[in-house]
């Protein structure tokens, strides 16, 4: 009986240990991958350190769990003959970033081979970060970058994401297709203020119901006498008057309206139209932001 319970165990033991180990490996595998899939900051030309990169990843973390939305940090040495503005889109498409079925998020590219700074906001995004709020972001991170300080120039875009975000979407909001010329109106009832114009309604209604009913139910003069239909319909009366309005003379005056050509336009950007997100469509998403020389 020893013998066989002997053998068994020396069979048993190197299976349950190879178990043991492949468990253990798929599991780091799938962690790794796990954290792979997370990453939000692509140091490629090296302008950050350790730490400054594990406070960017924890802060993104963070935002995502907040606004449901992608947030990267990318820096580039080489860009292979692209522009910003083309590295940035190719990256965030190839790279399959986004949330949901818009692919809403924003990346942030630090180009070093352009020497550009550039903003892609994708999706819902746009709504938030508006032309006008994209550029005010850039300004911020336009300031450390020019200088050098690339992760407070990457910290003032995250600030300003989130500053915006909590924001909201600004009032008028509205995206314009410079390919199409499509303008798609941001519109958004809230519960409180769908409960709130009920209860408006509600109570104007009823008041007007109340008081048109008080007004022909004729509660004083039925106190006053049992007869108060017959008195009512005994006084009324109907008269009728022709009239006729005829016109004496017309006057038709030309006023002339300045065109504003001022310098509030906010150039090619857009940015004089507070609520407009300039965007196109690439590979089904909707694009916008903009980039700054440094």
């Amino acid at each position: 009986m020893m013998n066989v319970t002997w053998k068994w165990m020396r069979k048993g033991i190197p299976t349950a240990f190879f178990i043991i180990v492949f468990f253990l490996f798929s599991s780091c595998s799938m962690a790794l991958n796990s954290l792979e899939d997370e990453t939000r900051v692509f140091d490629d030309a090296g302008l950050f350190t350790r730490k400054e990169i594990d406070n960017f990843q924890s802060q993104i973390a963070s935002m995502k769990k907040e606004m449901n939305m992608d947030v990267l940090i990318v820096t580039a040495s080489d860009t292979n003959g692209k522009s910003a503005k083309q590295y940035a889109e190719d990256y965030y498409i190839n790279g399959s970033y986004g949330v949901g079925s818009d692919y809403r998020g924003v990346l942030f590219l630090i180009d070093m081979d352009n020497r550009e700074m550039y903003i892609l906001p994708v999706g819902k995004m746009n709504r938030f970060l508006t032309d006008q709020r994209w550029n005010a972001i850039l300004d911020s991170s336009y300031e450390s970058g020019s200088q050098g300080e690339y992760a407070s120039s990457a910290q003032a875009f995250l600030d300003g994401v989130m500053k915006y975000y909590r924001a909201g979407i600004p009032g008028g909001q509205y995206n314009y297709d410079k390919e199409t010329g499509e303008i798609s109106i941001y519109r958004s009832i809230r519960w409180y203020e769908a409960a709130a114009a009920f209860g408006i309604a509600l109570f104007a209604g009823g008041t007007a119901c109340l008081t048109v009913a008080g007004q022909y139910s004729m509660k004083k003069e039925r106190n006053r006498s049992g007869n108060y239909l017959k008195a009512y319909r005994g006084a009324s009366q109907f008269r009728y008057f022709q009239q006729t309005d005829d016109l004496i003379n017309k006057t038709v005056t030309h006023v002339i309206i300045p065109r504003n050509n001022g310098g509030n336009s906010g150039g090619s950007s857009g940015g004089g139209f507070s609520g407009r997100s300039t965007t196109h469509s690439s590979s089904g998403r909707t694009m916008g932001g903009g980039g700054r020389k440094f």
